[in-house]
């Protein structure tokens, strides 16, 4: 029972005093969490538990719900075709630079998967600190198509590892194509309803509203879509990621609600999962022979290739906002580890190699935040110098 209690306790501080060791440091509050997870479990005050495995599970979930509240269907399909299509252009040269990696370096079919993973949830952090610039509206539109992509990959991946190459998978692909299918035919009924009936909307989501009806309305679609993919066996991170389309696309009049739910997700649960993934990282890892050289690679893989494939964007926002775009992208903390702890529960993955993408998660915030940081200033500075020689001219 006392372990139990100071399993309680120390979350509970990690979670108080986070946000202000990540203010000291300048960085975000995420690797500070799983930092602290893993020294507190490494000295005991963590340990397993299966209240804190079905919270952290939970936590897990609801990221991927906020990152799919960042994604609204009808302006992403309202999206110039000529953007669309270095959109695509951008995937394809970060995939085939994944797939060419990891067979020529012997690396293992799931890293083709890994490598390319973009996830919008750092993005918006950016966002808060440098504002809408035109490279990180760009950045936040291929992230989000590029995380549905990612998304899906991750639900294939997921059922060829728990399913294996065969009947199995054919019958999981064949549930992933029906629910699909229905998700289509009910968000073209849902757009033809609000269409015609607007005003349900509003009665769904009131302006005014203080029984908190959207906040019930957001839970109830989640767990609907996690008891449809529990039904048919699917990824629930795939169902969840849906249910968050759901809120921007068809109750645009609640500009509030993605932030709202975010607030209530990044002060609670989610907390909670970075911290489980930091306390299951034994820090005594960290001197397993090759780890940090593997994930100093893994980090500087992901990001150079990231940096290349940008540059299908120079004409539109130039080289020096194209690179800032890419390492934007190259932070898919959440999504990365969740692919890894997938591998390594189904053995694809060695322990070290597992170890390493967990470090390299971590050393892509770190290392990729300061860098953007400098080149930003960097810009601002030579922006300031032109503007002054412009002056004196």
């Amino acid at each position: 029972m006392s372990e139990n209690v100071i399993l309680i306790i120390t979350i509970s501080l990690i979670i108080i005093f986070s946000p202000f060791f990540a203010k000291l440091l300048k960085l975000p509050v995420t690797p500070i969490e799983i930092i602290f997870g893993a020294v507190f479990g490494y000295v005991g005050f963590l340990h397993e538990e299966h209240l804190f495995d079905v919270v952290a599970e939970f936590g897990f979930l609801y990221l991927i719900f906020i990152a799919g509240t960042e994604i609204n269907l009808k302006s992403m399909l309202k999206t110039p075709r000529e953007l669309m299509n270095k959109i695509i252009l951008y995937l394809v040269i970060l995939y085939a630079f994944s797939i060419a990696l990891s067979l020529y370096l012997d690396l293992g079919k799931v890293f083709m998967v890994l490598m390319p993973l973009i996830s919008v949830g750092l993005i918006a952090t950016l966002s808060k600190e440098y504002g809408r610039t035109p490279w990180l509206k760009l950045s936040m539109t291929a992230g989000a198509v590029g995380e549905v992509v990612s998304i899906g990959f991750l639900t294939l991946t997921s059922a060829a590892l728990h399913s294996g190459i065969g009947f199995g998978l054919i019958k999981t692909l064949f549930a992933l194509a029906l629910f699909l299918f229905f998700m289509f035919l009910l968000f073209r009924a849902m757009e033809l309803l609000f269409w015609w009936f607007p005003e349900v909307s509003t009665s769904l989501m009131p302006h005014n509203d203080n029984k908190e009806q959207d906040i019930r309305l957001s839970m109830g679609i989640f767990f609907l879509l996690v008891g449809a993919m529990l039904y048919l066996d699917l990824e629930l991170a795939f169902g969840v990621f849906i249910a968050g389309m759901f809120i921007p696309t068809f109750f645009e009049h609640k500009h509030e609600l993605p932030e709202k739910l975010a607030s209530f997700g990044f002060g609670f649960l989610i907390p909670i999962f970075f911290i489980h993934i930091g306390s299951s990282f034994n820090l005594e890892m960290l001197f397993m022979d090759g780890l940090i050289a593997k994930a100093l690679f893994i980090t500087l893989a992901m990001t150079i290739m990231r940096v290349i494939a940008s540059l299908v964007f120079i004409k539109d926002l130039k080289l020096t906002d194209s690179i800032l775009m890419g390492l934007s992208h190259s932070m898919p903390l959440t999504l990365l580890i969740a692919m890894a702890t997938l591998a390594f529960n189904a053995k694809s993955i060695d322990e070290l190699h597992y170890y390493a993408l967990i470090l390299a998660s971590l050393f892509q915030v770190i290392i990729i935040m300061v860098i953007i940081k400098l080149i930003n200033n960097y810009k601002i500075k030579n922006t300031a110098k032109e503007s002054k020689t412009i002056d004196l001219s």
